[in-house]
């Protein structure tokens, strides 16, 4: 009986994972070629990033990789030919951007874990920021359809280790959609999370807006994102190149205050490279760093 009961158990996985949607009008063939090829896409960029009231000069970079993830508990799968039942396909982004206010510096790191073929919402952000007063950690995970868990640390009374959650899709996801295929991407009106940046930067409540989606063109070849939100407040512009692989050119967020003063926040590309940088350790490879543009 009992091996009859893990028969059935995995067969059911195997109907449930063969009956998940998949991402329609997309040529994995050729998405593969590029993003299957065992290797990351890092691109660097100059950053002006307002904080206290003040333009602060500084880097971003942006690193996107496919994994494989575990559905179960959605960390990356350490096994994945051990583990196919659990197994999925994501692509990675991390976000790092570094600058310094007055006589501290400001360490932030966004990542987002998207599908690549099954058609589903983000399953994972976590964003975290260090600082010489303290530093903090988020977390969002995907529970179903579109209601995600979320979880934050902070050295801060008022937000404290607290829970929360909320329906809707996550801003910081639409970077990962733009590379996987932008047609991805839903447009008009929907009820966004937005990004945790953001939220770290304002600390502002965990809850959704609403908020105006489009993609328009820029050029023959540049396409820009933009996102909206009702209130007025926030507005997030992403260049990207229209032909695949849809590369990120640069950003820009415009944040509104209560006295009506704008922020501008900017980030131009200065760097590209295909490296699996996780084997390029060692000192002799630091000339890489140079190669991207980077200052340290």
């Amino acid at each position: 009986m009992k091996s009859q009961s893990i028969v059935y158990l995995l067969a059911l996985i195997f109907i449930v994972s063969c009956s998940t949607p998949q991402r329609p009008d997309i040529d994995f063939e050729q998405w593969g070629k590029y993003w299957f090829q065992g290797k990351a896409e890092i691109s660097s960029f100059d950053l002006t990033q307002y904080r206290y009231g003040e333009a602060r000069e500084g880097e971003a970079v942006l690193i996107f990789v496919t994994e494989d993830f575990s559905r179960k508990k959605q960390v990356k799968l350490d096994d994945p030919e051990a583990k196919n039942s659990d197994k999925i396909s994501v692509l990675k982004m991390n976000q790092t951007r570094d600058f310094v206010t007055g006589i501290y510096p400001y360490h932030m790191m966004l990542s987002a874990f998207t599908p690549t073929k099954e058609q589903s919402q983000g399953l994972k952000f976590t964003a975290s920021s260090q600082e010489w007063c303290g530093h903090t950690f988020t977390q969002l995970n995907l529970k179903s359809g579109d209601s995600y868990n979320g979880k934050i640390f902070s050295y801060f009374e008022k937000e404290g280790d607290d829970s929360f959650s909320f329906g809707g899709m996550a801003e910081d996801d639409l970077w990962n959609l733009i590379r996987i295929d932008p047609k991805q991407i839903p447009t008009g009106s929907v009820q966004m999370m937005p990004s945790l940046f953001y939220q770290r930067f304002t600390h502002q409540e965990f809850k959704t807006e609403e908020a105006f989606i489009r993609v328009v063109d820029l050029s023959d070849g540049r396409s820009q994102l933009e996102v909206s939100y009702a209130s007025g407040s926030r507005v997030l512009k992403i260049d990207f190149e229209k032909g695949f692989p849809y590369q990120i050119m640069g950003w820009e967020e415009s944040q509104t205050k209560t006295d009506g003063t704008k922020e501008i926040t900017k980030a131009t590309r200065k760097g590209l490279k295909i490296v699996d940088y996780w084997t390029k350790n060692k000192v002799e490879d630091e000339f890489l760093r140079k190669e991207l543009n980077l200052r340290n």
